[in-house]
């Protein structure tokens, strides 16, 4: 596209705020950016060897750049959510999605209605919303109109029509959920004070709908219109009953924005709490697909700017978890206690939940990516150079000594692949010696891959501290495996990670599923492993039993089991029944030992 070469672009860059522009040698636009410094930060891109992948073949495609100079960083990045938005390049994070949120609107008219609508429309009416939760507007409406009775009718109101008499009260009058204007009988002042109520509650402020209808329920008892009286009290305790569970700290936090972010290698979440007299008004979650690993202050300062236009947030201030450039007019805080931080916690926690809900979902509809999105985490987590699609851990079994034995078991692709699972007797270990037996096990596994020339696992997890993996090391260095295959230990007391010739261990978060993975391997082999020494220790218990009578050896015992089943059975058996299997000398031994 461009004849103008690169070097000759980036020389030319202005030292100022901006917006720039990526296109490839089609004049198709790749990545939209801001800078505080043009120069600096489009340089940085052919300057830096990057390490994620798809950040090396943008700057590959890149055949020309185009640039917007503003006056201040808050420009550019107002610009720049505008640009994303119109030319939606393939490599920015698209944060607009194409939903339809409802929104309540009250009609520009005489005597206005309030009604639920998807539509706004620039006739003079005012829109509140939108709202992400149809639930919570129907709630909403069904509160208001259960308080205030409203006209449903689509009539022109108009002063002549009604003193001329053209509208007749209609079902909704009757029942008392509508005051009859079209005949007059409602004024415009009082209806006109409800929609002020209204307009208020649907802010999230109550006090004056309370106030009024509080003083006019104490007019009506002193009157002793008691019957009236108790429907306005009916009327308050909606109202309260509404306020208490949508109040969530301190009725004294008014018309304030929170916003928090969770992220991952590939998605990030950013949620958004509208408060209004202490009381959350709206909750919004964005799901972000990360596109050249962005950073979280990034993605919350992209979020921030698209969320508050969506939702038309006209808030002064706003709560985050920590600094980023917003408009200069807006007062930031960043919480460190009390209420103010107890929000950023909560708008956390719903973060959290919405990912934890799109985990789930995936992992119904599209395993495959839930698989990827592991895989990529772990691969972070174990600072390991592949994704461990094929993982073996080993654990030892000797209780009390006896019996050594261990278990290796197969994971691919996170989950369990049980026809793969081996045991192991100990051939060349003299007594317990969970250091020898794991680099004797290591070694046999490992040699017969070899041999048969088996594809080796991305990761090894050796169920034990800094001696197991150690032990487990010495066998690597022999075969010549040592770096080829990584290698990790799990010590069972704080479930901390060890690495080869480093001392200090990983703690990853308990709730993280890299950890719940190598737990699932861990306790795998354990069972696998505890399992099979059981077995055999029963066996050797039974056949040392019957072989302990004089006269029987390992074959007649074996006999015996084969034929009877077990040393029960073959206690309770009579001696014409025994000597029918094994002769009659040996079955009156067999009968005199038990008995």
């Amino acid at each position: 596209m461009s004849e103008v070469p690169l070097n000759i672009q980036l020389s030319s860059l202005p030292n100022s705020p901006g917006v720039y522009q990526f296109y490839d040698k089609d004049g198709k636009i790749l990545y939209v950016g801001k800078a505080k410094n043009l120069k600096k930060r489009v340089s940085s891109y052919f300057n830096k060897n990057h390490e994620y992948g798809k950040t090396r073949v943008l700057v590959k495609k890149i055949n020309s750049i185009k640039h917007i100079v503003v006056p201040t960083e808050t420009d550019a990045l107002l610009l720049e959510n505008n640009l994303i938005k119109e030319y939606r390049p393939r490599y920015n994070v698209l944060l607009k999605d194409d939903k339809s949120y409802p929104w309540l609107c009250i009609k520009n008219e005489r005597f206005p209605r309030l009604f639920l609508t998807r539509r706004v429309i620039k006739d003079g009416s005012e829109y509140f919303g939108p709202y992400t939760s149809m639930k919570t507007v129907r709630t909403l409406l069904e509160i208001i109109k259960s308080v205030y009775p409203l006209r449903t009718c689509n009539y022109d109101l108009s002063k002549e029509k009604i003193e001329n008499g053209k509208y007749k009260v209609c079902l909704e009058y009757h029942l008392g959920n509508c005051k009859g204007p079209c005949e007059g009988l409602q004024s415009t002042e009082d209806y006109d004070r409800q929609i002020s109520e209204i307009r208020e509650i649907i802010k999230g402020d109550f006090k004056s709908s309370l106030h009024y209808f509080k003083n006019e329920m104490k007019a009506l008892a002193s009157e002793m219109r008691y019957e009236e009286a108790q429907r306005i009290k009916e009327k308050i305790e909606v109202l309260e009953n509404y306020q208490v569970k949508s109040t969530i700290v301190n009725p004294k936090i008014d018309d304030v924005d929170v916003f928090s972010i969770v992220s991952d290698d590939t998605y990030a979440y950013v949620n958004f709490l509208k408060l209004s007299h202490g009381s959350i008004i709206r909750s919004h979650t964005m799901e972000i697909k990360k596109k050249l690993d962005e950073k979280d202050e990034e993605l919350l300062q992209l979020a921030i700017v698209e969320i508050r236009q969506r939702f038309n947030s006209h808030s002064k201030e706003i709560y985050l978890p920590f600094r980023v450039l917003v408009d200069p007019s807006l007062k930031m805080t960043i919480p460190k206690l009390g209420d103010k931080k107890r929000l950023i916690e909560l708008s956390e926690r719903n973060a959290k939940f919405f990912r934890q809900e799109r985990f789930n979902q995936i992992k119904i509809l599209d395993p495959d990516r839930h698989t990827n999105r592991i895989m990529a985490q772990m691969k972070i987590d174990l600072r390991l150079s592949k994704e461990p699609r094929h993982i073996e851990c080993f654990d030892n079994s000797n209780i009390q000594g006896s019996n050594p034995v261990a278990a290796c078991v197969v994971f691919r692709n996170g989950k369990p692949s049980k026809k793969e699972y081996r045991h192991y007797n100990i051939k060349t270990v003299v007594g317990p010696d969970d250091f020898a037996s794991m680099e004797e096990v290591v070694f046999r596994r490992y040699k017969r891959l070899l041999e048969e020339d088996e594809p080796l696992p991305q990761l090894i997890v050796i169920d034990g501290g800094k001696g197991q993996l150690s032990s487990a090391l010495k066998s690597l260095d022999v075969l010549g495996l040592r770096g080829k295959i990584a290698i990790v230990g799990i010590a069972k007391r704080l479930e901390e990670i060890y690495f080869p010739g480093d001392s200090v261990p990983l703690y990853l978060d308990k709730k993280s599923e890299s950890l719940k993975i190598i737990q699932h391997l861990r306790n795998e082999a354990h069972r696998f492993g505890i399992t099979f020494h059981r077995n055999k220790r029963s066996k050797a218990a039974i056949n040392s039993e019957l072989e302990g009578i004089d006269g029987i050896g390992e074959k007649t015992a074996k006999e015996l089991l084969k034929r009877f089943k077990s040393v029960k059975r073959i206690k309770e058996t009579a001696i014409e029944d025994l000597s029918k299997v094994v002769g009659l000398s040996k079955a009156k031994k067999i009968y005199d030992s038990f008995h």
